[in-house]
């Protein structure tokens, strides 16, 4: 039953992935074509909560995606299961979680 529910929470993080990278990637190409500086990016996006909310989206669809697939691999290789295994999943799910959130303030707030 958890391997299903992981499996769906994987392919929904996935689906929710999606649009944001397409969106991400759109204002990334607006952004080098308008010769915009990173400064000026900066001006842009600071104290935005929409791409506040946009961004912190991304980090943890990508973060709870990313998770559960390691979690696949390292049960693939290292043959980690049981207990050691869910606290690999949640663990880099977490450090993945904090080091996203970090970037996000970093870049959104002011």
């Amino acid at each position: 039953m958890l391997d299903l529910r992981l499996y769906m929470l994987q392919r929904i993080s996935a689906l929710i992935m999606a649009p944001l990278t397409l969106g991400h990637l759109a204002v990334m190409i607006y952004a080098i074509q308008g010769g915009l500086s990173a400064s000026e990016i900066l001006s842009r996006t600071q104290g935005s909560l929409l791409w506040f909310l946009f961004y912190g989206l991304f980090v943890l669809a990508v973060s709870v995606h990313a998770g559960i697939g390691l979690r696949v691999i390292v049960f693939e290789i290292l043959k980690l299961k049981g207990v050691a295994l869910d606290v690999f999943t949640w663990g880099i799910c977490l450090l993945l979680m904090a080091i996203g959130a970090r970037a996000v303030m970093a870049v959104t707030l002011l």
